[in-house]
C-alpha cells in the first residue's frame, strides 16, 4: 500500500518522514529560538502573544494545556495574567521536540514558576490526555508542522471539557496588496539568512518561511476548526494578516 504524502517546506515527503524532520528542525534551533523570535518580527511577536492572552483572558484554577509551547513563552503568560487575577492556575506544556522542552524548563526554573507547570514530550495528533481534562487549549505557531491539521485539531476538541476554549495564533496570509510582495521579499531573502547568522541554520528557517506559505489561508483554516465540532469559530487578523489568531469553544 503506498503510503500518503505531505509537505515539509516545499519538499514532498511521506506522512511517517514529516514528525522526525520537524523534531530536527527545532531540535537544531531550540537555543535560540526565542531570540530569533524577536530578531525576526521585530519584536512583534510579543504583542501578538500579548493579544492573544487578553482574547483568552485565563482564570485563576484553570487547567490549561499548551500544545507546541516547548521555550514555555505562552505558558508563562498564562500564568502571570491568572496571577494578577488573584490566584493560581496550571499549564501543562507539550512538544514534540525534547530539546525545547529543556529550553523551557531551565527559563521556569530561573522564574519560579516549575510547581505551576507540567512538561510532556508528545504528539499533538495523538494527545496522552484522557477526554474532557482542559479548560483551555492553546498552541502559538505550531499547528502549521503538525502532520495532519485535522486530527491535531480534533484532538484538542477531545482533551477539551465541554465549554473549554480553543486558541491558536499561527502566521496567515497577508490581506494588505502590495504588502504580501514585500513580505514575501523580507521572508525569503532576509530571514534564512538570519537563520545562518544567529541559530547556524540557514535550512530550518528556510523550511519555516516556507511552511508558512503552505498553511491554509484565514477562511479556510477556520472552516477546518469548525468542522472537528468547535462553535463561535472566529479569527482576528494581526499585523494586516502576518498572523491571525482563531478562536473556537467546545460547547
Amino acid at each position: 500500500m503506498t503510503e500518503e504524502r505531505t509537505h515539509f517546506g516545499y519538499r514532498d515527503v511521506a506522512e511517517g518522514e514529516k514528525s522526525s524532520l520537524v523534531q530536527g528542525v527545532f531540535s537544531s534551533v531550540a537555543t535560540k529560538y526565542d531570540v530569533m523570535n524577536d530578531v525576526m518580527s521585530g519584536g512583534v511577536h510579543r504583542l501578538w502573544k500579548s493579544a492573544m492572552i487578553d482574547w483568552l483572558a485565563p482564570r485563576p484554577g484553570w487547567q490549561t494545556l499548551d500544545v507546541a509551547g516547548g521555550t514555555g513563552d505562552i505558558a508563562f503568560r498564562i500564568l502571570d495574567r491568572a496571577r494578577k487575577r488573584g490566584g493560581d492556575a496550571h499549564v501543562t506544556v507539550l512538544d514534540l521536540t525534547e530539546g525545547m522542552l529543556r529550553a523551557g524548563m531551565e527559563r521556569a526554573e530561573s522564574r519560579a514558576m516549575a510547581e505551576r507547570l507540567a512538561w510532556i514530550n508528545g504528539d499533538a495528533m495523538a494527545l496522552p490526555f484522557e477526554d474532557n481534562s482542559f479548560d483551555a487549549y492553546t498552541i502559538a505557531f505550531g499547528i502549521r508542522n503538525v502532520t495532519r491539521i485535522e486530527d491535531a485539531l480534533a484532538e484538542a476538541y477531545r482533551v477539551l471539557r465541554p465549554g473549554g476554549r480553543f486558541l491558536c495564533l499561527e502566521f496567515s496570509q497577508v490581506t494588505v496588496a502590495g504588502m504580501d510582495r514585500l513580505y514575501d521579499a523580507y521572508s525569503f531573502n532576509v530571514i534564512p539568512r538570519m537563520g545562518k547568522m544567529i541559530a547556524g541554520d540557514r535550512d530550518s528557517y528556510q523550511y519555516l518561511v516556507e511552511s508558512i506559505r503552505r498553511f491554509p489561508a484565514q477562511d479556510r483554516f477556520a472552516g477546518m476548526i469548525r468542522d472537528v465540532g468547535f462553535g463561535q469559530v472566529k479569527y482576528r487578523n494581526m499585523t494586516a494578516g502576518v498572523a491571525a489568531l482563531h478562536s473556537g469553544w467546545k460547547l
